[in-house]
């Protein structure tokens, strides 16, 4: 076989050398563009390699995914927006064998993070993945690990770091305007709607065995297909996963938060039986040591009494209380009669923290969003869904990342993958 920079990168990998490599030389030529290449392509992978594209010094040179109509669609759409056609893949291994990539961007859902992420660090491959970081924690501690030990750069999809209304959010607060903050809110209530659940054939053009892969396999049904996988307990585990993550993200970011000690949970399902597998309506109780940050949802009913705060973060503080959303933050101060500050500022999220990205290969920035930071993020609303599944209080120890005084929350941490797929976590 000829030598090729990835064939080197491969074989360094699998000789453990790869983490010696630095960032500049996981990258041919500064000059030339970065080829990429994107693991689902049904949605957020194309808005991911958008985003790339418009950020500029790259070329999309493969695509990957299980739906051969993803695929045609799809490289149809890249063809003209790069002039290029990228090659088309079902198998993400047949990918990485044949194409040279200096990256790769993940845009399955979560339960196929894991195994992507560490075949493209086997490949000596620089990662951006979407959100959440994995399916369950044991996942996101392994996926931290292969990270660190193969020295190749990895951004998580938390853009709501590059919102600039966080980032002042934090500003405001370290400057001590806003006095201590004693207690923060998180929501995102919207009308979820919901399709067909009825077990059926799937599209003639998806492998469902394979989307589903070290997942259970469940029978196929638009509710739990394409984009609504994300409302499914055995994918997308819920809204809170999926989508309330961002702004529990974007709260410990602004608060500097580390972990949960404690959480508790409470929900169900009360519109939506029947259609949907987790909770249309939720709270959360997440204990800090500094403060209690609560996540409420609730996916069907009445108009908000504000549709201004439907989707943000309310931040109590001893001088005054914040709601911050993407674009928008508000100062609410004390005294019936001050003024309210209101802050419109936008954001390109997603094409800035691809930019970050982009940039942190060619070792020109730091990462808005190391693996760690999503590994936190990411564990905190699991343990949420944790709490909720087995109706217990969970305490957990960051330390030694453990849920102490409950084994029946402790044994919903890993869950086993389908044959032949194998769990990344080993148990030493």
């Amino acid at each position: 076989m000829k030598t090729t920079r990835r064939t080197f990168l491969a074989s360094a990998a699998a000789a453990g050398t790869v983490a010696a490599i630095t960032h500049r030389d996981a990258v041919a030529d500064e000059t030339s563009p970065l080829k990429i290449g994107v693991i689902g392509v049904g949605w957020y992978g194309m808005v991911d390699a958008k985003a790339a594209l418009k950020v500029g010094g790259v070329e999309i040179v493969a695509i990957c995914d299980v739906d051969r109509d993803h695929l045609t669609k799809s490289a149809d759409e890249l063809e003209k927006l790069q002039g290029k056609r990228p090659a088309e893949y079902k198998l993400y291994e047949e990918m990485l064998e044949k194409a040279e990539l200096d990256a790769m961007i993940i845009g399955t859902p979560p339960h196929w993070h894991a195994l992507q992420l560490q075949a493209a660090l086997d490949y000596g491959l620089n990662v951006y993945c979407e959100k959440p970081l994995s399916y369950d924690v044991r996942e996101g501690r392994a996926m931290v690990d292969a990270v660190a030990a193969s020295g190749q750069v990895v951004q998580i999809g938390f853009q709501r770091r590059q919102s600039k209304a966080f980032q002042q959010v934090k500003e405001y607060i370290e400057s001590g305007k806003a006095g201590r903050i004693v207690q923060a809110e998180v929501q995102i209530h919207y009308n979820a709607g919901t399709g067909d659940a009825t077990p059926q054939d799937p599209p003639t053009s998806l492998d469902w065995d394979l989307w589903c892969g070290p997942a259970p396999k469940i029978p196929y049904s638009p509710q739990v297909g394409h984009k609504k996988w994300r409302l499914e307990k055995t994918t997308g585990h819920g809204h809170m996963v999926d989508w309330g993550i961002h702004n529990l993200d974007a709260t410990r970011m602004m608060l500097g938060l580390s972990m949960p000690k404690q959480i508790n949970a409470s929900g169900g399902l009360y519109q939506y039986a029947g259609s949907i597998t987790t909770p249309d309506t939720m709270t959360v109780n997440f204990e800090f040591d500094e403060l209690p940050v609560v996540w409420r949802h609730r996916l069907w009913g009445a108009t908000e009494y504000d549709a201004d705060t439907t989707n943000g973060v309310f931040l109590y503080g001893e001088k005054a209380t914040i709601f911050v959303a993407d674009q928008r933050w508000v100062v609410i101060p004390k005294g019936k009669s001050a003024p309210r500050e209101v802050n419109e500022v936008k954001s390109d999220m997603g094409t800035l923290q691809m930019a970050n990205f982009l940039a942190a290969v060619r070792g020109e920035e730091e990462l808005a969003c190391p693996i760690i930071e999503a590994f936190k993020s990411t564990a905190m609303v699991q343990l949420g869904m944790i709490a909720y599944e087995s109706n217990s209080v969970v305490r957990w120890d960051e330390a030694s990342e453990q849920i102490v005084n409950n084994e029946a929350a402790a044994k919903l941490l890993k869950r086993e993958y389908r044959e032949p797929w194998k769990h990344p976590h080993v148990t030493s």
